[in-house]
């Protein structure tokens, strides 16, 4: 035991006086104090902007999008039979399943925007000049990695936008000169996509980038500490100024604000406008158009112009010319001058790259809109997803296996050969579960009268024929047996 004196006890008696003494107690043993001293007495150069909350702001998503991510965790299964279904149970039955959904996956577009922020406002800021090219490079790395945590989790769902942009993004890679197969393998997990791409990319998306991006998130606020703040754009990188303001309060309660205000915008989104499910991934479906999320765009619209033998130029060589510039950047632009108006090269061809992708992605949304194939397939595909959304949610083969289960009779026996027969299970799938060609067919006979169906089926609607379906010229007795056979589908 420690011998005691007054003079051992005086310091420790202040703080327990001004904490309380549970908080002396683990100060003791954890040193809160000087940990707090390093987390938020971190001088700011000419004190503190809002310009600068947009590092805590990305810290705040991803957390959050870890939270999330974990909830919805604990219902997702990674296989090509089930995650379509588990996704559609989170979205339809799970209390406040669709909320949390919506939040996660809103969350990683407004990781994208407020990256966008904080890469323009470091730029313009000059913040990456004076001794800050290690604290750049890390940051440029986050950014390649909270990308692929974008693409690794939009295949995730299992449904037809996501299967038919991920194949487009894996069939990308296959362009890559003497690499490009063996990576488009390597990522799929085989030749074709299913199972083992859907494991390998839930693997990447939950457990490795995650664990790269947290370390990385060590060492960019290492380096950051290290460097120091850089300041206002008039302020020396090196050797600042300008008067210092602690990070506690003024930044601390700025950024607390914008974090309040993004859980308000995400919030204000789950609720009102919530995330869709479209239809379960239908590999044999060939006139989906696959459309990626907006962020992608502008490289789906790139890519169209560099068609054949010139794919390697717009695939591989100016994007790694451009990464090489931009990584490389503190290493050209050398200059301590950090005011954006005495930087016009430098500011020009940001701003050049940056209208350069708006464009790209406007001209994406042009061409859609002008070719009228186009935009009857996509508002074909719109109603197809709604059509998912509004149908309660049915465990898998759910029809299928009732129609089996249930007592045999003569004439639905009849009426589903003939529904096999007729090919009526190429669109609308084996027991009527439906598929992206055609609608499901499984509880219609509670939504129609025997005899109107009996007549649709013989006279279909402008809407069914839009959907491919076509009269069925079969006998009375034949369109009892399946009308029989529908209705039975429970």
């Amino acid at each position: 035991m420690e011998p005691t004196s007054p003079a051992n006890e005086a310091p420790s008696s202040q703080p327990a006086q001004r904490h309380g003494r549970v908080f002396n107690w683990f100060d003791r043993r954890l040193g809160l104090q000087a940990l707090l001293h390093e987390s938020l007495d971190e001088p700011i150069p000419g004190g503190a902007r809002f310009a600068y909350v947009f590092g805590s702001a990305l810290l705040f998503l991803f957390l959050s999008q870890i939270i999330t991510g974990v909830f919805l965790a604990l219902y997702y299964v990674p296989s090509a039979d089930h995650a379509h279904t588990t996704v559609a149970y989170i979205t339809k039955e799970v209390m406040a399943g669709s909320f949390l959904r919506s939040i996660h996956a809103y969350g990683s577009s407004a990781m994208i925007v407020v990256l966008l922020l904080h890469l323009g406002q470091t730029f313009l800021y000059g913040s990456y000049k004076g001794r800050r090219e290690l604290l750049w490079i890390s940051g440029c790395t986050l950014f390649a990695l909270m990308i692929g945590m974008a693409f690794t989790g939009y295949l995730l769902p299992w449904d037809m936008k996501a299967y038919f942009a991920t194949a487009v993004g894996t069939n990308i890679a296959s362009e890559i000169p003497l690499v490009g197969d063996w990576l488009k393998q390597m990522m799929r997990g085989g030749a074709e996509m299913g199972t083992l791409t859907l494991s390998r990319f839930y693997v990447a998306h939950v457990f490795l980038i995650p664990a790269a991006i947290f370390a990385l998130v060590a060492a960019h606020v290492y380096l950051f500490r290290r460097a120091g703040a850089a300041g206002p754009i008039s302020e020396d990188p090196i050797n600042p100024k300008q008067k210092p303001e602690r990070f506690y309060p003024r930044q601390v309660l700025m950024d607390m604000g914008f974090a309040l205000l993004l859980i308000a915008a995400l919030g204000f989104l789950s609720y009102f406008v919530p995330m869709e499910l479209g239809p379960k991934a239908d590999p044999a479906d060939t006139q989906f158009l696959p459309r990626p999320e907006w962020y992608y765009i502008p490289v789906f619209q790139w890519l169209k112009y560099w068609p054949g033998s010139r794919a390697i130029i717009g695939i591989l060589i100016i994007p790694l010319i451009v990464i090489a510039l931009f990584v490389g950047l503190p290493f050209i632009d050398r200059r301590l001058e950090r005011r954006p108006w005495k930087r016009p090269v430098a500011v020009g061809v940001f701003a050049l790259v940056f209208l350069s992708l708006v464009a790209l992605g406007a001209l994406s949304y042009r061409d859609d809109h002008r070719d009228p194939d186009v935009v009857k397939q996509i508002a074909k595909q719109r109603e197809e997803t709604e059509q998912f959304m509004r149908a309660p949610f049915e465990p898998e083969m759910m029809g299928a296996s009732l129609a089996a289960a249930a007592p045999a009779d003569p004439l639905v026996t009849a009426g589903k050969a003939l529904f096999e027969s007729e090919s009526c299970s190429a669109c609308h799938g084996e027991g009527g579960e439906g598929t992206a060609a055609g609608s499901k067919l499984i509880g219609i006979g509670a939504k129609i009268p025997p005899e109107q169906l009996a007549d649709m089926l013989r006279n279909p609607t402008d809407k069914m024929k839009d959907g491919g379906m076509t009269p069925l010229t079969i006998k009375d007795e034949e369109l009892k047996a399946m009308v029989a056979y529908l209705n039975s589908l429970k």
